[in-house]
């Protein structure tokens, strides 16, 4: 069984795989044989904010090449009472500014995906993430939300 992850999915894996591939938007892992259902029980319990879970063809990007395979994919859905909806990029950046949840402050969030992204996908130029961090950035550093070792 496979997993494609995006968001915390590539920052944070706190969950054991057997192998894993970059492809252009994300991340996929393929869960140890024989602890697939265990590793899923984990993942719904850790994504359960509002996510729902599908099951897509997953590409590998070449140069890899395998045939495409089936993975579990945590999709964020409108109908979730915490999604805001489309805003402008500054007003994105305004929110997550200033939030956190369980889970630790949503600027962590994107700052820890943008340096993931920049380091396991440097090919990715996710130029709206990359916008939007530098955004986020620049609305903490004028609130000092974050100790500047954190910025």
């Amino acid at each position: 069984m496979w997993v494609f992850g995006y968001g915390s999915l590539i920052w944070k894996v706190d969950f054991p795989f057997e192998d894993k591939r970059g492809c252009v938007w994300g991340v996929a892992y393929k869960l140890p044989a024989g602890r697939e259902q265990e590793v899923k029980r984990f993942l719904d319990h850790r994504e359960k904010g509002g996510y729902r879970v599908i099951v897509v063809t997953f590409h590998p990007r070449p140069p890899l090449a395998p045939p495409p395979s089936r993975a579990l994919l945590y999709i964020g859905s409108r109908d979730n009472p915490d999604y805001l909806g489309p805003a402008p990029l500054e007003q994105i950046a305004s929110q997550i500014a200033d939030a956190a949840g369980p889970s630790g402050c949503n600027a962590e969030y994107v700052f820890e995906l943008a340096e993931a992204l920049r380091t396991l996908l440097p090919e990715d130029s996710d130029a709206h993430l990359f916008s939007l961090e530098g955004l986020v950035r620049d609305r903490i550093e004028g609130k000092k939300l974050l100790p500047s070792s954190q910025i």
